[in-house]
Order: C-alpha cells, then structure tokens, then sequence
C-alpha cells in the first residue's frame, strides 16, 4: 500500500521563493558517521528499491564506456569514468525521496518514488541538472584540449596506445599533472554548488540559484567536515567503479541516503529555518 497523507509528496510544481537562504548549522566528524549510519539503515529498509537505482547507474556507465570503444572515442575513456561519478548526485533524486520517506514513517511504492522522480522536470531541479552536466562536458572537453596541447601527435589508436602514452612518457606524465588539478578545481566547484543543493531542491520550496548559494555556504562554513566528505565520496566511488562499474550497486545507494541526512543535519528543519537575503 502505499501512504495516503496530504504530505506525502512534493507537489508537482511549486512557485520558487524569492532568493532567500537559510541559516546553516554547524557540522562535525560525528554528522557524517551518524548520516553514514542512517544511509546504510535506509538502505537495509529497502535494499532491492535501493539496489535498483545503484543498478541502473551501473548500467549506464558501462554502456557509456563500450559506445565510446565502439565510436573510436578511446582518449575519452579515462576522463569519462573519472567525470562520471560528477553526475551521481543528480541520479540519486529518488534515494533522497525514498530517505524522507522513510524518515517520516510513509510506506511507499515504485510508483510514488519515480512518480516524485518524474515530476522534478517541472521544478527547479532540471536547472541543477544542466549545471551538472555542463560541468561534467566542460571536464571532457577540457581534457580533449589538453590531449591536443601536450600529447599532441600521440597515438590513440588503441586503449593500450593510450594508456602507454599517458602514463609512460613524459608528456603523459604532464598531461595527468595538468589534467588532475584542473579536474580538482572543477570537482570542487561542483562539489560545492550540489552537496546540499539536490536534496534541498526536493525538499523545500525555493528556486536553485538560493540552493546553490546554500550549498555554498555550507560548504565554506563547514570546511572541514565537507572536506571529508568530498573525500568519501570521491574514493567510495572510483573503488566501485573497478568492478566494471558494479560496486556501484551498493555504494551509490548508500552514499545517496546518507547525502539526504546529511543535508537534513546542515539545515535547520524548514519550519524553524531562519533566512536571510542572498547578496
């Protein structure tokens, strides 16, 4: 059966509030191990559902990587599997609708989770979903900039071509130097515009932009703590993708119900939730 109550759901389509932020808390080490606690207890609740959306990113991922072998795209292989984790946080929209429900003690179905799933294109998450993915084309296309200025002539007929070029030459040792810190520098940005924006989105009534620059501000304010998650995230998610991308099956779920606590640990809840004007 599936929950009756009036609040059950976002609604379709709300009317964005004006660029208004929250107040953010504080944050230490113990609200990433009891959100990491809480994720992995959501996950249990309802591993199959879980497992589902971890499965079809997996899916996803090797299906990009073999269209890549078969249209030639072999320089794209490696920046594509270490950028592909930068669209995670979009995909795990229905881990976070899954946790609130969860959290609030509502049954729910298939239909309810990718119902909400389906209705964010028409709010304001479809924005955070451009900005994403933007990020991610500039980080591919940044490397195709770089291959063409520093390996130059290299031969990529072959993955083995490549892999010899990058990472037994010279050039390919600068070419990962270079390619490395502008690919921390784009990570960290968006790492800092969705932390708390994606789920914030879900939850409340507000426009992107304001989610955005609350995702910011708990970032700056909770350097530390953001920090180590970023760090989590970051090896959590490369690890999984050895296994030909299937590791993804438990740790994106994971990582996605913890996300949801956390930003629920970030923000004050949104009844009690203090605002002040953006600048």
């Amino acid at each position: 059966m599936t929950s009756k109550t009036s609040d059950s759901t976002p609604p379709d389509k709300l009317a964005p509030r004006p660029s208004f932020i929250p107040k953010v808390n504080k944050m230490t080490a113990s609200d990433i191990s009891a959100s990491l606690k809480a994720g992995f207890s959501d996950f249990l609740a309802r591993p199959v559902m879980s497992g589902f959306f971890g499965l079809f990113y997996a899916i996803f991922g090797i299906l990009f990587v073999w269209c890549l072998v078969w249209l030639g795209k072999i320089w794209m292989i490696i920046p594509a599997i270490i950028g592909f984790p930068l669209v995670a946080p979009f995909a795990a929209a229905g881990l976070y609708e899954m946790s609130r429900r969860l959290q609030k003690g509502e049954s729910f179905g298939w239909s309810d989770i990718l119902g909400v799933m389906a209705n964010q294109r028409k709010r304001e998450m479809g924005w955070m979903a451009f900005v994403t993915l933007f990020i991610f084309w500039v980080w591919i296309y940044q490397i195709r900039l770089l291959l063409a200025i520093i390996l130059k002539n290299a031969s990529f007929a072959d993955f083995d071509g490549f892999l010899t070029s990058v990472f037994f030459t010279p050039q390919g040792w600068t070419f990962l130097a270079v390619g490395t810190c502008t690919g921390a520098i784009l990570s960290a940005a968006l790492f800092s515009v969705t932390v708390i924006a994606m789920p914030m989105l879900l939850d409340r009534e507000t426009n992107f932009v304001s989610a955005m620059l609350t995702s910011i501000r708990v970032v700056t304010e909770n350097p530390v703590v953001m920090l180590s998650w970023a760090a989590i995230i970051s090896v959590t998610m490369l690890l999984s993708l050895v296994p030909a991308f299937l590791g993804l099956i438990f740790t994106l779920p994971i990582l996605g119900h913890t996300k949801w606590h956390l930003y629920q640990r970030a923000l004050p809840p949104v009844d009690k939730s203090p605002i002040e004007p953006s600048s």
